[in-house]
C-alpha cells in the first residue's frame, strides 16, 4: 500500500464517520421534535397537579418571577405562582429548593391571610427510615397527621420552628429544622409578594 493509498484510507473513513454523526445528529433532532413537546406538557401536568395538591381552592396558577430571593443562600425559590379563582387572587404558591440532611425540594401553597393551604414533597433524598419519614404518606406523628400534613392551616406569619410550633420527626431533627428552613424561606417570599399587591 502507498502512502497515498494509506491517506486515502484516514479520508475516507473520516468522511464516513461524519456521515454516521450527521446521520444521528438529524435523527436525535428529528426525535427531539416530536418528544421535546410531550415531555414539556407533562412537566406541566405535573407542576400542576402538584400545585392544585397544596392549593384546592385555586382554579388557575400564574407564574410570577419578581419576588424576593431568599435570605439564607443554601435556598433556592425555584418557581412562584400566583394561585387564582375565577380570575381573583387568592394565595400563592412556591417551589423551593435547599438543605435537609441531604437535600429536599417542596411546593407550599399560602393564602392571602398567610394560612398554608398544603405542602407537597418533589424531591426528598435523607437518610431512609428517619429523614424520609418527612414525606412518607404512611407515616404519622401523634397527632394522626403526617409530617408535611400538620403544616396545613397554620399561620405562616409566627414562622416554623421544630419543636416550637409543629412536631419534628423523632431521630430526624437536621430533616426537621432544613424543612423549617425552606418553609420559611418559601412562605416569607410569598407573604412579601403578596403584600406588594395589596
Amino acid at each position: 500500500m502507498s502512502k497515498n493509498d494509506g491517506i486515502w484510507s484516514m479520508v475516507k473513513l473520516g468522511l464516513i464517520l461524519a456521515v454516521y454523526a450527521a446521520a444521528s445528529c438529524a435523527v436525535l433532532a428529528v426525535v427531539n421534535n416530536f418528544t421535546a413537546p410531550k415531555i414539556a406538557q407533562n412537566q406541566i401536568e405535573k407542576a400542576n397537579s402538584a400545585m392544585k395538591s397544596v392549593f384546592a381552592d385555586a382554579d388557575a396558577f400564574e407564574q410570577v418571577t419578581d419576588f424576593d430571593a431568599p435570605a439564607v443562600n443554601t435556598i433556592t425559590i425555584e418557581k412562584m405562582f400566583l394561585a387564582k379563582k375565577e380570575g381573583t387572587v387568592i394565595g400563592a404558591a412556591a417551589q423551593v429548593s435547599g438543605p435537609t440532611y441531604d437535600k429536599g425540594t417542596l411546593i407550599v401553597g399560602m393564602d392571602t391571610k398567610g394560612i398554608v393551604t398544603g405542602v407537597k414533597f418533589l424531591e426528598l433524598s435523607d437518610s431512609p427510615g428517619f429523614g424520609l419519614k418527612a414525606s412518607d404518606p404512611n407515616f404519622t406523628l401523634s397527632n394522626g397527621k403526617t409530617f408535611y400534613g400538620q403544616f396545613t392551616g397554620v399561620d405562616a406569619k409566627n414562622g416554623f420552628t421544630a419543636g416550637s410550633n409543629f412536631d419534628a420527626i423523632t431521630g430526624a431533627t437536621i430533616t426537621s429544622n432544613g424543612i423549617a428552613g425552606l418553609l420559611n424561606e418559601g412562605t416569607g417570599s410569598m407573604l412579601k409578594y403578596l403584600g406588594k399587591l395589596n
